[in-house]
């Protein structure tokens, strides 16, 4: 009970400066831009790269895996294995955009905001 006071009272401080809130909001959106998470598949045939943002700005596929595209059933496995890598850089760029907002929520006075997850979609 004590803990959600404290928490109310921090929160009220943080209303009455609006600024700081502003400059944490501009401080993960830059964090977010920057980053970048990796996530692989098929044992390294397929990577794909993520941004804070939640966004693929890249993927590269190995020449081995590429060069047997034009066999339908390699590519649908192509097409199996972009998509896992795809998933497994989206979830790293989740965990990592997780972890970003929560130190600045930390930074701000605000520890142990667990609700923070639900708003970035865990």
């Amino acid at each position: 009970m004590f803990e959600h006071l404290k928490m109310a009272g921090t929160l009220a401080g943080l209303m009455k400066n609006k600024d700081a809130l502003r400059e944490a909001g501009e401080r993960i959106k830059s964090r977010l831009a920057e980053a970048r998470a990796s996530g692989s598949a098929g044992g390294g045939a397929v990577h794909a790269t993520a941004s804070g943002e939640m966004k693929i700005v890249s993927i590269r596929i190995e020449p081995a895996l590429a060069s047997g595209m034009t066999d339908p059933a390699n590519h649908a496995l192509a097409e199996q294995l972009i998509a896992e890598a795809v998933n497994n850089a989206l979830e790293r760029a989740k965990d990592m955009a997780q972890s970003i907002a929560i130190k600045e929520a930390d930074a701000l006075g605000l520890p142990g905001l667990g609700g923070l997850a639900g708003l970035i979609g865990n």
